[in-house]
């Protein structure tokens, strides 16, 4: 058999998409996101460390409508990627294996995040003390 006429193996085409795939590319993702989210987060202390005036360019941008959207989504991939992580430590222990298992806590995972998240921002805007 010639190398030209194998097939890829899963082939692309008939392979699908799944939901503990897609999960599992997010958790990846969100890594990123922290690492890269980081970057602003040193930015901001260093320039709280480099004096008034560079800490005020420094909060003119994360305070900007891009930033605070940065940030949302920042706090986001933490919440996720923590909450997913303790998910893959209980599949470290042998538990959650099961299908249905597998797709309740994914969707516990997504929904667990964004509720840490929209609690983190309203105590952060003072809606709830």
């Amino acid at each position: 058999m010639s190398k030209k006429t194998r097939p890829l193996s899963p082939h692309v085409q008939i392979y699908r998409l799944q939901w503990t795939m897609l999960l599992s590319i997010t958790h990846r993702i969100t890594g990123l996101a922290l690492a890269f989210g980081s970057l602003l987060l040193i930015y901001w202390l260093a320039a709280a460390a480099s004096g008034p005036e560079a800490f005020a360019t420094a909060q003119t941008i994360v305070g900007s409508v891009i930033g605070r959207l940065l940030l949302f989504g920042w706090s986001f991939a933490l919440f996720y990627h923590l909450c997913n992580g303790i998910r893959h430590l209980f599949w470290d222990a042998g538990h959650g294996y099961e299908l249905t298992t597998a797709y309740r806590s994914g969707l516990a995972v997504i929904a667990v995040s964004l509720a840490f998240t929209l609690l983190t921002w309203a105590i952060g805007y003072g809606l709830i003390v």
